[in-house]
């Protein structure tokens, strides 16, 4: 610790990452990382991005990129909002939306940078416990609260909810901004991104390093009413007008591609 460190440095938990050892031949699984690489047409697109144009800045809103995922999801761009991997997403998410004067609820086994989160952006908190077979249940989440983040699948539990859950949570908590982290939901979960047409405190996350296998490429996106994506814009914009470089941009957009 140093007497230079801000209050807010000295009272921060933060995440550890995966551990990355630099052992040959290990199979790896503390990161759930694709053991299949992304197709050939991605790396193609990736490495024509290593040219002269380099030297010029990245598009700041990622228009293309953007347009391409509403197109796959059915939904117009300006629902869209990509960034610099699925954390910096949620990070801009709890910044823009979940910070409110009730506390923000979320399962007391789950993806460990929320609270770390929380605590950055001094966001207070309840913890919801799972039920005996670690799942969670939408009944438990009734009552007062500023807004609601889940997994789903939940992370590490696996376990996953259907959309009609999911649809009775943003109906109880209608004035209430909802974010459902679907990071594995390739993986044998049923996605919220229908809902959000009838509900616009839904927003649906989404990560391009696990199913797509482009964990090293850190380029997430988020889903919903373009209110919702107008916020993370104006976080984002100030804090880092660039987040996905040329590379990413064009990895991403041949992913999505190369279905």
């Amino acid at each position: 610790m140093s007497r230079f460190w801000s209050d807010l440095t000295h009272t921060l938990s933060p995440y550890v990452p995966g551990e990355q050892p630099r052992l040959a031949g290990l199979t790896k699984l503390n990161t759930n990382e694709s053991p299949y690489g992304p197709p050939p047409a991605v790396l193609t697109a990736i490495a024509a991005e290593a040219a002269d144009t380099l030297r010029l800045y990245p598009d700041p809103a990622s228009t293309a990129l953007r347009e391409a995922i509403a197109a796959y999801h059915g939904l117009d761009a300006d629902q869209v909002f990509v960034g610099n991997g699925s954390d910096e997403v949620l990070a801009h998410a709890f910044a823009a939306l979940l910070k409110h004067a009730g506390p923000l609820k979320f399962p007391d086994i789950s993806y460990s940078f929320y609270p770390v989160y929380a605590r950055l952006f001094g966001i207070a908190t309840e913890t919801v416990p799972l039920d005996d077979g670690f799942r969670i249940r939408i009944a438990d989440y009734a009552g007062p609260t500023g807004a609601v983040i889940l997994p789903n699948p939940n992370a590490p539990t696996g376990v996953a909810l259907g959309r009609a859950e999911i649809g009775a949570l943003l109906a109880q908590h209608a004035d209430a901004p909802v974010v459902i982290d679907e990071a594995y939901v390739d993986f044998g979960a049923e996605t919220a991104i229908p809902l959000i047409a009838d509900h616009p405190n839904l927003l649906v996350v989404r990560t391009m390093s696990k199913s797509r296998s482009l964990a090293g490429l850190r380029v997430g996106y988020a889903l919903g009413h373009p209110d919702l994506i107008q916020a993370l814009t104006r976080v984002k914009d100030s804090f880092n007008s660039y987040p996905l470089g040329r590379p990413a941009q064009a990895g991403a957009l041949a992913s999505i591609a190369e279905e």
